[in-house]
């Protein structure tokens, strides 16, 4: 394992905690994993409306 690695995986799992408390709070109905899948993307530069976007088009180019 990397230097840090230790380091980065707690700071990730404090994140998700949090998400998660937040989530529970506000009722969202997400889980843990939903949202670390989030984070992810997030982190990786996803952009969830242009995601929505090409899916409303494809749908809509394929008649449904």
């Amino acid at each position: 394992m990397p230097p840090g690695g230790t380091s980065r995986q707690r700071a990730a799992k404090d994140v998700v905690d949090v998400l998660n408390e937040i989530s529970t709070l506000l009722n969202t109905g997400l889980d843990r994993t939903t949202l670390s899948l989030c984070v992810s993307l997030i982190e990786n530069g996803t952009v969830i409306k242009e995601l929505r976007r090409e899916a409303k088009a494809l749908d809509q180019s394929a008649g449904r």
